[in-house]
């Protein structure tokens, strides 16, 4: 209980007033009845995102998640443990976890058993015992059933995504929670241990390195597949398909992994050829490719209306182009190494990887990025179609809400933002910034705010007028 000031003093001034054996004793009987509950207290249910409130839980992190899972295309059910290892980061008597639409089918937190509810996307775990400011405990969670997609607020869809004779899981923003409960907000990065088991004939690929490929003996195949790195969950993936696999390395000794739905281009088309030298080139420009392993996941055509930088292995629906290849790739330094501290923050993600676009076609034959800027602000889509598009319609680092986070202005004019960097400062510093920028906040989270201090301090400049003008001002900045 919370005391008003006046009850407080009210409450001291008879405790001075006891012999100080009797002080003690009080004191004691107090903490022995009290302290539980003094300890323990409900985590938040949502982080208060600007845009997704509801997303992510307060009072503890996570560190670790294992999910095995069991998906049969032929009846679309999914069966999963998720084994998820986190630090307390206040005394817990209950927390939430995100977690839509399947059935919870036991929870238990330290090996006891755990009361737990349901209401909406929240599952509310009782633990046997209160847990402890700074304790590592260990949640584990059983479920099952059909895993439903959910809309976004700019009507695309997300989450597990079944085809004909597959499923794929994307989760930007919060789409993951589908198919496995967490704290689904990108301020909570962790490691993941993903197993897929699927009948034999199925391929099954997620994120990171692949460690095992073993015959369960059951006509079944469990793929084990592991991400030392810091994972935001949106960004964790999982894909069950006929898939034509090719592996290999970069120059630099990348590994690489890439998996193409049949009735796609064998190869992944001529843009994934040139992935290992994009990843070269991006190690050259932005700095060491950030994790263990690179690749591509690509789905049958019209599966997405859009492509997703899941961690390593970015999902493309149908044969990408070389520009999206690009784009998704620098994603990997900008959003996934890199991550938003917010869904406010996304022109980091976007402005940032769309940036890269124009960096890769100035170097490989095509228009400057200063020809892309002049382009935008006249209008040619001769140039970039993007340019007549509405780039300008407001300031990329306060979108106007959750259906616009991911719209045109937060990649076109934030592409821009950087570029007015570029002017002001000149290629040197201007490159020694995007490198120390991925380097001082490697497999961390970042704000705009971070950013601009960071910017200014980098280059020793004063970019006020970028800011005012490019990305928070209400006009255009035409």
């Amino acid at each position: 209980m919370r005391l008003s000031g006046r009850s407080r003093v009210s409450r001291v001034s008879r405790v001075t007033r006891l012999a100080a054996p009797a002080v003690a004793a009080l004191l004691a009987l107090t903490t022995a009845c009290t302290g539980s509950t003094v300890q323990g207290r409900p985590g938040a249910s949502g982080l208060r995102d600007p845009y997704f409130p509801k997303a992510g839980n307060g009072g503890y992190q996570v560190d670790h998640y294992r999910l095995d899972l069991a998906y049969d295309p032929g009846d679309g059910v999914l069966h999963g443990k998720a084994v998820i290892t986190a630090r307390a980061e206040q005394g817990l008597s209950s927390f939430n976890l995100d977690f839509s639409g399947l059935k919870v089918e036991g929870v238990t937190v330290q090996g006891a058993g755990a009361r737990f509810n349901r209401t909406g996307s929240e599952l509310t775990v009782r633990p046997a015992d209160d847990l402890r400011t700074g304790e590592v405990f260990r949640t584990e969670v059983a479920y099952s059933g059909k895993p439903k997609a959910l809309s976004d607020p700019d009507g695309s869809e997300e989450g597990w995504i079944p085809v004909e004779d597959g499923a794929f899981a994307v989760g930007e923003p919060v789409g993951s929670m589908t198919w496995f409960p967490g704290n689904h907000h990108p301020s909570d990065k962790a490691a993941y241990d993903i197993t897929l088991t699927v009948p034999k004939g199925y391929e099954a690929v997620s994120n990171g390195l692949l460690r095992s490929r073993t015959d369960t003996g059951d006509g079944r195949t469990a793929f084990a597949w592991h991400s030392a790195e810091p994972v935001a969950s949106y960004l964790v993936t999982a894909a069950v398909g006929k898939f034509t696999v090719a592996t290999g390395q970069t120059p630099s000794g990348v590994p690489l992994y890439t998996a193409v739905a049949a009735g796609e281009a064998e190869d992944g088309g001529p843009a994934l050829a040139r992935l290992p030298e994009m990843v070269e080139w991006g190690a050259e420009r932005f700095g060491p490719y950030p994790f263990a392993a690179a690749g591509a996941i690509v789905a049958p055509s019209e599966t997405l209306a859009y492509a997703l930088e899941t961690q390593t292995r970015p999902v493309f629906s149908g044969v990408p182009n070389e520009e999206l290849v690009l784009h998704e790739l620098a994603h990997q330094w900008f959003g996934n190494s890199v991550s938003p501290k917010s869904w406010k923050d996304m022109w980091l993600n976007e402005g940032f990887a769309t940036y890269a676009e124009w960096l890769w076609a100035e170097e490989h034959g095509g228009p400057s990025a200063q020809r892309r800027f002049e382009a935008f602000l006249a209008g040619d889509t001769s140039v970039d179609a993007g340019a007549g598009s509405d780039w300008d319609a407001f300031p990329p680092a306060v979108p106007p809400g959750p259906e616009d986070i991911s719209a045109s202005p937060v990649y076109y004019r934030g592409a821009m933002v950087l570029h007015r960097i570029r002017q002001e400062a000149g290629d040197a510093k201007f490159f020694a910034l995007l490198r120390g920028w991925v380097a001082d906040h490697r497999h961390g989270n970042a704000s705009t705010a971070d950013f601009t201090a960071y910017a200014e301090r980098k280059t020793g400049l004063d970019l006020s007028k970028v800011w005012d003008a490019w990305l928070y001002g209400k006009d255009s900045p035409r």
